[in-house]
């Protein structure tokens, strides 16, 4: 399952879940903003504090700008 870790105010995480969707990426966000234990577990999943945090499946692909080179950047012929 892809993973998405926000905050209610974090306009990057409103950007990267439109990206997924554009990419018909589905996800499950989990909101950290209030929850410690949850904030705790992105950490140490991710090894950062910052949101967005995104996984596909078990593969950490980083934050907002990461999720864009992944997504929007052309394959190298």
């Amino acid at each position: 399952m892809n993973v998405i870790y926000t905050t209610v105010t974090c306009p990057w995480c409103q950007r990267a879940k439109l990206l997924m969707d554009k990419h018909g990426i589905a996800f499950e966000e989990i909101d950290v903003s209030t929850d410690q234990q949850l904030q705790q577990e992105m950490i140490e999943r991710s090894k950062r504090m910052t949101v967005p945090q995104i996984f596909f499946g078990a593969e950490h692909i980083g934050g907002y700008d990461d999720l864009v080179k992944r997504l929007e950047t052309p394959a190298a012929a």
